[in-house]
């Protein structure tokens, strides 16, 4: 009898283990974690980037992982002076076994030139308690190779099958106020006051949780005054309001109630009904228990009149319109311990749900439990939105860039960029100041999410060679490169910039986390054993001083040993690793490159240099009128100049010829083969959309995702636009067919629709301002 093969099992990252008895951890750097083993239990420590040492300190019987603890544990040694609950947590452990910190030994692993993924494997044959710490000193600007310290993974396999454990909660924020488990498919009311902070969890993951709140001053008074959708959507200008600016819920009388903190998850329904009697009648199943008569039950001795459905946030639900404006919707996109932080503006009467809904996919067909905890208004915790760089991966909450100290003094209008905040404008000044001082003065801005990568070793530009667009073999010491990265059918994953700091030294700066994951894996594709890719974003904060008076704005505080050029002798897209003032000031490495189309440099240092840095560049741009630069104006510099910019110019679809850096495609004098070659030649020898300048008739500006006509066929779309002002136009960047890519070609930018209103425009040479890069290379 022939037997079929069985089906591929769906994919649930972040739902399920992926063998039965694994468990996994993370070991930060510089950190701690513990761990409690049973005899027979399996633990290996996995050096995932490589070149990071590990030090394994047993407690508890001496032969129970049999390692021979000869080295001092320093970064055990080093908890007695750190804060915060893991540290006493860790302390706890040793002092439950007597270990005095200072005197504790520890079994060294990795380190040196152990490779990606390196693992050394202990079976426990007693019970023991095992920390594993990831060593960690900072990242010097001018080591070489400059090795920036990465996180551990522990992998525990137990001995014996366990039974099954309650979910794991995760530890809460503060010390709460009230600790309140909702079991699944019921609800609960709470009352919260002014300035409290209320935390959602969804426990098990993908089960939605609606919300309800109403002001309890207005209550006693027996006026409902809820949160209200109509007037959260007008005011807020959002689907559903996130961290940030634009991050409050309001009701009908247009007074916030809540605002939101923090969110792992992003992804809601925001006033759908709450699931209804109706609901689960129309689609067979009356009297099924539901959210609307959970909250009126709870709600009722608040005098909230009861209703047939309620709006409410729907937390963690996951519905949209799609292409043809119908509803729909699909499993939660929550993970177990997602949860949603918010903080109550006034006094508030409030319920929360965990959904009974188990006929569809709104709760993956199983409701389980939702937790809530409210923590005192004197706590305080940063604004955050989390993002995972693959669906496995760990959330990373959004957080502040080293420079936040002193451009939070300039500026409150802050917005989430690529994990971290950065100003989108400046107080005091605006976009059109931030404008015209970088085109006719000087600039600084923040620019630390660019993301960075040091690729280290024998195989390093055997790897860079293979995986970007650019010949990197022609790269000197002290260049810099900018470079397309493809995947096999061409299409782009990022654009990126390539600094060759020695002959197997290179630094990788793309826009996104996921760059390193690709380059990690196309050196295990390839075989390439003896290359490192690490991750150094955290290591290497930057600004940029852009502008024409910035070369003399910078030369009265850069110095350069005379093993590097002088900082005035450094030609376009070359680097020099220097110091601030002379050669005992703050070490950095200053690049002459931008994104702005000005004469400009870009300034790295570890983050830890940061405000030092700011300070020094602040004081001299005083006599050269140097102001602060945000996004929003940064947006129109970079469009003027022509500069793409990912998720807008250019995705996995669009290879670099249609984003307009085909000059970055060497096809002819680059022999070697790289990643998406083939696909590129065939793209080049037949095209079929290119990137091209639109400048449009009237004062009305254009829009990412605007539509491109000629008469009523659509031929191409916007894919960034502004008013510019050095021109007096409005402009735009436009991926069109090359039939209709001509100068002077004549088309109409659709709105409404693409046809209840069109503007005309006309195919102009781009970049728009200084299109010959005179500026920037002068």
């Amino acid at each position: 009898m022939t037997l079929s093969p069985p089906s591929p099992r769906l994919l649930l990252p972040g739902l399920v283990p992926r063998e039965p008895g694994l468990e996994t951890y993370w070991v930060r750097p510089g950190g701690v974690t513990a761990v409690r083993l049973a005899a027979g239990d399996r633990i290996d420590v996995v050096d995932r980037q490589g070149m990071q040492p590990a030090e394994l300190t047993v407690l508890g019987p001496k032969r129970a992982l049999g390692v021979a603890q000869d080295a001092p544990a320093t970064t055990v040694r080093a908890l007695a002076l750190r804060e915060g609950d893991g540290a006493r947590a860790v302390l706890a452990v040793l002092a439950e076994h007597g270990v005095d910190p200072s005197a504790a030994t520890a079994a060294r692993l990795f380190g040196g030139r152990s490779p990606a993924g390196a693992r050394e494997s202990f079976t426990a044959v007693d019970a023991a308690d095992v920390l594993v710490a990831a060593p960690a000193l900072p990242m010097l600007v001018d080591a070489e190779p400059a090795n920036p310290p990465s996180d551990l993974l522990l992998e525990v396999r137990r001995g014996a099958q366990r039974p099954a454990m309650e979910p794991h909660l995760p530890e809460p924020l503060a010390e709460p106020v009230l600790d309140l488990r909702i079991d699944a498919a019921t609800a609960c009311s709470y009352e919260v006051r002014e300035g409290q902070y209320i935390q959602i969890i969804d426990v098990e993951g993908r089960q939605c949780s609606d919300f309800v709140a109403f002001g309890a001053r207005q209550l006693q008074d027996g006026v409902e005054r809820g949160l209200d959708s109509t007037t959260t959507r007008y005011l807020m200008g959002n689907a559903y309001p996130q961290p940030g600016l634009f991050g409050k819920f309001y009701d009908q009388d247009a007074q916030p109630l809540v605002e939101i903190v923090r969110d792992t998850v992003g992804r809601h329904d925001t006033f759908g009904l709450a699931c209804n009697p109706k609901y689960y009648e129309d689609m067979g199943y009356p009297g099924h228990v539901n959210c609307t008569d959970n909250f009126n039950a709870q709600l009722a001795r608040y005098g909230v009149a009861a209703r047939k459905g309620w709006p409410a946030l729907n937390l963690f639900y996951n519905t949209m319109f799609d292409d043809h404006n119908l509803l729909v919707f699909d499993e939660p996109w929550s993970r177990p311990g997602d949860y949603v932080l918010m903080r109550a503006t006034t006094d508030l009467v409030c319920a929360s749900s965990a959904c009974p809904d188990d006929i569809d996919p709104s709760n993956a067909w199983v409701p389980t439990d939702v937790h809530v905890r409210v923590y005192d208004a004197r706590r305080k915790f940063s604004m955050a939105i989390a993002h995972r760089v693959t669906p496995e991966s760990e959330a990373t909450l959004s957080r502040e860039t080293a420079f936040n100290e002193r451009t939070s003094a300039l500026t409150r209008q802050f917005v989430e960029y690529r994990g971290y905040w950065l100003p989108s404008s400046f107080d005091g000044h605006g976009v059109q100041e931030e404008y015209w001082a970088c085109r006719e003065r000087a600039a600084v801005m923040d620019l630390s999410p660019l993301r960075k990568f040091e690729v280290l070793g024998p195989d390093a530009e055997a790897l860079l060679q293979a995986t970007v667009t650019r010949n990197i073999r022609k790269l000197s010491h002290g260049q810099v490169v900018y470079s397309a990265m493809c995947n096999e059918t061409g299409g782009m994953i990022d654009d990126c910039t390539i600094f060759r700091l020695g002959d197997t030294n290179f630094r990788f700066v793309g826009g996104d986390e996921y760059d390193g994951v690709w380059l990690r894996e196309q050196a295990q594709r390839l075989g390439l054993d003896r290359v490192w890719v690490k991750h150094s974003t955290d290591q290497l904060h930057n600004i940029a001083v852009q502008g024409p008076a910035s070369r003399d704005l910078l030369a009265s505080i850069v110095w350069t040993p005379p093993t590097q050029p002088r900082f005035t002798d450094l030609t376009w897209f070359r680097f020099a690793i220097g110091r601030i003032g002379d050669h005992n000031g703050i070490p950095l490495l200053i690049s002459r490159t931008g994104y702005s189309g000005e004469l400009g440099y870009e300034l790295w240092v570890h983050p830890r240099d940061a405000s030092a840095l700011w300070d020094a560049v602040w004081e001299a741009g005083r006599p050269h009128g140097l102001t602060p630069l945000g996004l929003e104006a940064l947006d129109v510099l970079r469009i003027e100049a022509g500069l793409v910019f990912a998720g807008y110019d250019f995705c996995d679809q669009t290879d670099p010829f249609e984003a307009g850096i085909g000059f970055t495609v060497p096809l002819k004098t680059k022999e070697d083969d790289f990643v998406g070659r083939e696909a590129l030649l065939e793209r080049k020898a037949h095209p079929q959309r290119t990137l091209v300048g639109l400048e449009l008739a009237g004062n009305e500006p254009a829009q990412h995702g605007d539509p491109v006509h000629v008469g009523r066929s659509r031929v191409g779309v916007v894919t960034s636009a502004t008013r510019s002002p050095v021109l007096r136009k409005n402009i735009a960047l436009c991926r069109i067919a090359v039939q209709h890519a001509e100068i002077d070609t004549a088309v109409e930018v659709g709105k409404l629709d693409g046809h209840g209103k069109r503007i005309p425009a006309r195919v102009v040479r781009f970049p728009f301002y200084d299109p010959d890069k005179t500026r920037p290379r002068s």
